[in-house]
């Protein structure tokens, strides 16, 4: 048996990835739809603060998916700006798009894994 070496991050590779189109496509009802999006630095994070301390667990979790929805909208234009031919979604379209698909692009753009529904 082989051992799989694992390789190391320099920091000009993760610091190129703020300016390194990713892309991805994402299947949805049967069809493709192309992704493309930048990786942000801090200064380009949305800055919404966080939510007050005596929120509510509800209005905190509100919170937290405006603002993550604000930073996929954020990774998506920064790409569109870099590379306006492979702009499929727009700030203008995320909204009038389904809310599932919404969700599907967000996880696959934040690299978060959606737990599986057995419906």
């Amino acid at each position: 048996m082989s051992e799989k070496k694992n390789e190391i991050w320099t920091i000009d590779e993760l610091v190129a990835l703020t300016e390194t189109i990713q892309t991805k496509e994402l299947e949805y009802n049967g069809k493709m739809i192309p992704l493309q999006w930048c990786e942000l630095t801090e200064s380009e994070e949305p800055q919404m603060g966080l939510p007050d301390a005596t929120a509510t667990e509800e209005e905190q979790n509100a919170h937290f998916a405006k603002l993550a929805a604000a930073r996929v909208e954020a990774m998506i234009s920064k790409a569109n700006e870099k590379n306006p031919e492979g702009a499929l979604i727009t700030k203008e379209s995320w909204m009038r798009l389904p809310t599932t698909l919404r969700w599907n692009i967000s996880n696959t753009i934040m690299q978060t894994d959606a737990p599986k529904s057995d419906f």
